[in-house]
């Protein structure tokens, strides 16, 4: 299982693939975890949601961005799906990943891109998060939300449970809407917990300790185990459901979704859309490599359409 964890990390970082991607388009499998190319496709699958009771945290998909064209071009996009939102009055906010908007091209030139996208949300009242990526750019995002929250309160972001230091960061940005997850890059033994067991037990800690302290938790996993013990610890602890919400991906246990919302928690889909779509995918594989099942399946059921 950590062989094949490596070997789908090193495929999403690959850049050729990622531009023969964009060519191919969704096929792959793709398709049935990213909510389309465009705005319009990606609309039609919130709208989807809403419908269920359930939102969405809308991911204009890109990362690792060096070139600042492209980096204003992300901007632009982003800016667009803000309007939208605000015009289809539909129950979404934003994530997003300060390497699109050219964290690795000068700092100040992605704080700018940012502080432009975030008070353009605030005017909308809609909600940015943040997105937290490999270790090597944890201290340059943590200092750009720093910066941001001196005049804008519509912010939060993503607390990883493999790192070690998370506990402190957890801490620190206890006041913030945070969403808890388990990591999905490949890091370093000295900096991140290796073990699964570890990972999760770290997981659960943080969610814990955010439910009882923090503002808002977004308690992102599949892993119904966790999710179970989450529900248990809120009743038992007289947390309110306005308190947190459980986030899944989109495409993965769509019963799970709908279960929870019927039972009345609050759910919300982290939805990806746009052209840059294969390192997500590819993170998504290494996550939890079965889902190399769904692209089988797909694969075969069109074959089968085809005869």
């Amino acid at each position: 299982m950590g062989f094949t964890k490596d070997f789908f990390i090193l495929l999403s970082q690959n850049k050729l693939l990622n531009n023969g991607a964009k060519r191919w388009g969704l096929k792959l499998g793709a398709k049935s975890v990213v909510a389309g190319t465009n705005i319009k496709e990606m609309v039609e699958s919130v709208k989807a949601l809403n419908a269920q009771g359930i939102s969405a945290t809308i991911d204009n998909l890109g990362e690792f961005v060096f070139d600042k064209q492209e980096a204003v071009k992300a901007q632009k996009q982003i800016l667009e799906v803000i309007q939208t939102i605000h015009e289809m009055k539909l129950n979404a906010h934003i994530s997003l990943k300060p390497t699109q908007l050219g964290l690795d091209i000068e700092y100040q030139f992605c704080l700018d891109l940012l502080r432009e996208i975030v008070a353009k949300a605030h005017e909308y009242f809609i909600f940015i998060n943040f997105d937290m990526e490999d270790y090597s750019h944890l201290k340059p995002s943590f200092d750009i939300i720093d910066e941001l929250s001196k005049d804008y309160d519509n912010i939060g972001t993503v607390i990883q449970a493999y790192f070690y230091e998370s506990e402190e960061n957890i801490k620190k940005y206890k006041g913030y809407r945070l969403r808890i997850v388990k990591g999905a890059y490949k890091e370093p033994e000295n900096l991140a917990y290796q073990n699964k067991r570890e990972i999760d037990r770290h997981f659960i800690q943080l969610i814990e300790y955010h439910l009882l302290n923090g503002k808002f938790t977004s308690i992102a996993t599949h892993d119904h185990k966790i999710i179970n013990h989450a529900k248990v610890f809120a009743k038992n602890h007289h947390i309110p459901n306005d308190k947190f919400e459980f986030q899944l991906l989109y495409g993965f246990r769509r019963d799970l979704q709908i279960a929870l919302a019927r039972e009345g928690y609050n759910v919300c889909t982290y939805v990806p859309f746009g052209e840059d779509w294969y390192g997500y995918f590819m993170r998504r594989l290494a996550e939890r490599p079965q889902n190399l099942n769904l692209i089988i399946k797909q694969l075969f059921n069109k074959k089968q359409s085809v005869n």
